[in-house]
C-alpha cells in the first residue's frame, strides 16, 4: 500500500522497465509521503482502443489506505502522465488514472489486514 497498477499498450524492454517501475515508485512516495518499502508497483502490456483509435495509451489505477485527497490526485495524475511521457512516449490525453482511497481493513499483507 499504496498499489500502482499500470496497463500500457507500449511494452518496455525488461532493462527500462524495472527503472521505470522505480521511478513511478519514487514519484507516488514522494507526492503521497507514504513510504516506499511498503509500495507496490506492476507495469503490463495490453491493447487499447481510446476515443475509437488504437497506438500509445495507459490506464492507471492507484490505489491506497488513506491520503488520496483531490490535491494529491491532483499532482499523482501530473507526475504519473509525466513519467509516461517521459519513458513510453504516450501524452497525456491518452492516459486514463484511477483512486481509490481504501479502509485499512479492506487492505491484507502477511497474513492479517492493515485494520
Amino acid at each position: 500500500m499504496p498499489l500502482v497498477k499500470i496497463s500500457s499498450s507500449v511494452e518496455l524492454p525488461a532493462d527500462k522497465r524495472t527503472l521505470f517501475l522505480a521511478a513511478v515508485s519514487s514519484a507516488v512516495s514522494d507526492v503521497t509521503g507514504k513510504p516506499e518499502r511498503y509500495m507496490m508497483v506492476t507495469c503490463e502490456s495490453s491493447s487499447f482502443l481510446l476515443d475509437g483509435k488504437g497506438g500509445p495509451a495507459a490506464y492507471v489505477d492507484v490505489r491506497a489506505i488513506g491520503g488520496l485527497t483531490p490535491p494529491i490526485n491532483a499532482k499523482l495524475s501530473a507526475r504519473l502522465c509525466d513519467l509516461l511521457l517521459t519513458w513510453m512516449t504516450i501524452p497525456g490525453d491518452r492516459v486514463y488514472l484511477t483512486f481509490t482511497d481504501l479502509p485499512a481493513t479492506h487492505w491484507g499483507h502477511k497474513g492479517a489486514t492493515f485494520g
